[in-house]
């Protein structure tokens, strides 16, 4: 922020910590005592009991977009599990490549079908209940567009990633914004990018399958972005980091390790620190900004 010359109040979003948003106290006082909580999550739980229609349709979009998760996660899994089998096949280099391309493309068309129906079931919810034109919704956006007109950034910081996207949609924080810089990490990171992908190589309930979750709210296009790779991902295994690229692939799959950053501007990247790019042919590299598309 300081490099940014960024001065005045700072708007902040948590609503990813679900009912521990208001606990910001470490947040505030890193950026100086002027930060102003959204407090997305608990609009949000005033709007559903204000208004039960708009509730009861927002649960049973998130019913649907559960079932759509667990059918595509079995899809995957198994997709998954082909490309690892033919990757160990012995066969002619050419027949190899071939077999391994098209293993990757079933992967990419599972990711694709998957984000077209999360997407058709957000654009039916909109549809069918009008968001923008309900009330309740209505008045905390006036609320919030005055709160951030007066704010110099918005930080928007991670946790339940599902949750916060949910939250930032609802009050069309896109649309309220200026031209306030936006500075976000973690899952508030994932939020603003184009395609948010869920991904852990060791958890704690066995072996992990990277899995795409939903659209991003697209201020940052063109990179899958990859929070806590030295907890999440086997950077040194070259068969898990080639199928993620290739998976990300034409977008930028980057990993950001503790304090890294990057700057998005104008349409490019800027001023990298620390941030490591994954590459389709298994290796890792830091990421340079200047030589991305």
């Amino acid at each position: 922020m300081d490099a940014l010359g960024v001065q005045g109040p700072i708007a902040i979003i948590t609503a990813g910590w679900q009912e521990r948003e208001a606990e910001d106290s470490e947040l505030h006082e890193h950026l100086g005592g002027r930060t102003v909580n959204l407090r997305l999550h608990l609009r949000a739980d005033e709007v559903f009991k204000r208004d039960p229609e708009l509730a009861r349709v927002h649960r049973a979009r998130q019913s649907v977009l559960r079932h759509k998760q667990d059918f595509y996660r079995i899809r995957l899994e198994h997709a998954l599990e082909a490309n690892h089998v033919i990757r160990q096949r012995k066969a002619p280099p050419a027949i190899l490549a071939e077999e391994q391309n098209a293993s990757i493309e079933a992967i990419r068309q599972l990711d694709e079908h998957h984000l077209a129906q999360c997407c058709r079931v957000n654009e039916e919810f909109d549809a069918e209940l009008k968001t923008n034109e309900r009330p309740w919704v209505q008045r905390h956006r006036r609320e919030l567009g005055k709160i951030l007109e007066r704010c110099a950034a918005l930080c928007i910081a991670g946790g339940h990633v599902a949750s916060l996207l949910n939250r930032l949609r609802l009050f069309g924080i896109v649309e309220l914004l200026g031209d306030q810089p936006i500075f976000a990490w973690s899952g508030g990171a994932m939020a603003i990018s184009d395609r948010v992908m869920l991904f852990h190589d060791n958890p704690p309930q066995g072996p992990g399958a990277s899995e795409v979750l939903d659209r991003g709210l697209g201020l940052c296009p063109g990179v899958v972005v990859l929070p806590q790779p030295e907890t999440r991902l086997r950077l040194e295994d070259p068969e898990r980091v080639a199928v993620l690229a290739r998976r990300a692939s034409p977008a930028l799959a980057l990993a950001f390790p503790a304090r890294s950053h990057v700057t998005w501007r104008d349409g490019s990247f800027e001023r990298a620190s620390d941030v490591i790019q994954l590459h389709e042919d298994g290796t890792c590299a830091p990421f340079a900004p200047g030589a991305a598309a």
